[in-house]
């Protein structure tokens, strides 16, 4: 259902702080031609929490509308306010997605019956595939293997993006959630190797500007040619690291922005624009890999 390389999609601003639906339109259009295996729209890499909740909604459909079938569109429904998930799952009900991928919620540091409170009550008002995503570097808060196993169970929540890094854990998931569920990394420096040791795919920050590398290089592990597969990701290696000098999605909207991706790589405060320290790492990067 959901595999291979899936962009976390940044989400395009006008330099005046509106969203930039012409710069969405040809995001989509540039994951299409890439190869991309879906996309991702209003996730926290495409600054969900600055986003109003008809701003939300509307770049979701959008992407759906531009996407036109050619691609998967997952929507970001996440949020530390179970009742705001509620909402986006609700308001995203029979608009074409293929799922919603929901953040542990930041902040509040639930504990873990909250975190499993909080994701049956998301899945009971929406009808289509969950993705629960794990990311403690960002939300303060760990959802615990044990914890998704009790989620799994629920029929329509069907995958884990798990950005802690721990490579450990897949066969944790695996044995307690069954060969079925579905895993999906969310941490660029490790995803090949994720995948390698049982997982399914990627949903990446990289993917944003090196798309055609990250579809291939996992179109190649799929087929188990994974050293053709490294090379790949050993080229791409600066990006995986360097897209994270500054706050994500810093980095990478000014590198969009660079290749001409997008119009603007304003972003929404308190979030600004890439320092002058950085841009010559994320620019060093960029040549590197071989995208500039």
């Amino acid at each position: 259902m959901f595999s291979g390389s899936i962009v976390a999609l940044i989400t395009p601003f006008n330099s005046d702080g509106e969203v930039d639906f012409i710069s969405l339109k040809k995001l989509v259009d540039f994951h299409v031609a890439a190869g991309s295996d879906g996309i991702v729209a209003v996730g926290t890499t495409g600054e969900s929490a600055t986003l109003t909740i008809e701003e939300h909604v509307k770049v979701v459909t959008k992407a759906v509308e531009f996407a036109d079938g050619r691609i998967p569109i997952i929507a970001g429904t996440g949020a530390n306010a179970t009742h705001e998930s509620v909402t986006f799952s609700r308001l995203l009900n029979n608009s074409g997605i293929a799922g919603c991928l929901s953040v542990t919620p930041y902040y509040n540091k639930p504990t873990q019956e909250g975190l499993y409170q909080h994701y049956k009550a998301i899945a009971e008002e929406s009808d289509v595939p969950q993705i629960l995503y794990n990311v403690p570097g960002r939300t303060a808060v760990d959802l615990h293997p044990d914890t998704v196993a009790r989620l799994a169970e629920i029929e329509n929540i069907v995958a884990l993006k798990d950005a802690t890094g721990d490579l450990s854990r897949i066969a944790a998931h695996r044995e307690l959630c069954g060969e079925d569920f579905i895993l999906l990394s969310g941490d660029d420096s490790t995803g090949l190797e994720f995948v390698r040791q049982g997982g399914h795919g990627v949903i990446s920050v990289t993917n944003n500007i090196a798309a055609e590398d990250m579809a291939t290089m996992f179109r190649l592990a799929k087929e188990g040619k994974w050293e053709e597969a490294e090379i790949i990701n050993q080229r791409i290696m600066p990006l995986h690291k360097n897209l994270f000098v500054e706050s994500s999605p810093i980095p990478v909207k000014w590198a969009a922005h660079k290749m001409g991706l997008i119009a603007d790589g304003s972003l929404r405060l308190p979030l600004t624009e890439l320092s002058e320290q950085a841009k010559p790492i994320v620019a060093q990067a960029m040549t590197e890999a071989c995208i500039y």
